[in-house]
């Protein structure tokens, strides 16, 4: 698809990020299953509750510019959550909510710089609408790597070092 406008491409990132969003929603479950610690678990319950309003908060966005909400393959996601998955697997259990999170933030990371980068786009075309509900996610997805990098340093990563 060739981009001819910062429109064009500010829309098809959209997209990329309502795949990504979709993917997340598949992806959580099978974390918040393999949480050995029930802080962990609760947190990604709650994230994946978020993620899903993420998704119907980019629906919002696509309506306010009178197009339909789809998803574009984002590849990037799906081999940053391929990893993630290979890493949790392999990993003992007291190892495991570390890696979890350590996945999860990675996630998080991807998710922050896509959303930085549309709401910036949004502002700049003046869809001031729009740049305040991708902000808002932006707000939340900031708010979940800080919450995992607490659970991190508070305990995943102790009971991780006492398996050395």
């Amino acid at each position: 698809m060739k981009l001819e406008s910062l429109q064009e491409l500010y829309l098809n990132e959209l997209r990329d990020l309502y795949d990504v969003e979709d993917r997340i929603i598949d992806a959580l479950p099978k974390m918040i299953e393999k949480a050995e610690s029930d802080e962990l678990r609760t947190a990604l319950e709650n994230h994946l509750e978020e993620t899903r309003e993420h998704a119907t908060r980019l629906e919002q966005v696509f309506q306010l510019h009178g197009e339909t909400p789809k998803g574009v393959k984002c590849k990037g996601i799906i081999g940053i959550l391929d990893e993630g998955e290979s890493l949790v697997k392999d990993a003992d259990p007291f190892v495991r909510d570390a890696a979890i999170i350590a996945a999860a933030q990675r996630v998080e990371h991807y998710e922050m710089a896509g959303y930085g980068t549309v709401r910036t786009y949004a502002e700049e075309l003046g869809h001031s609408d729009a740049a305040r509900l991708l902000q808002k996610t932006l707000d939340e997805e900031r708010a979940a790597d800080q919450k995992l990098s607490k659970i991190a340093m508070q305990r995943a990563n102790q009971e991780a070092m006492r398996t050395a």
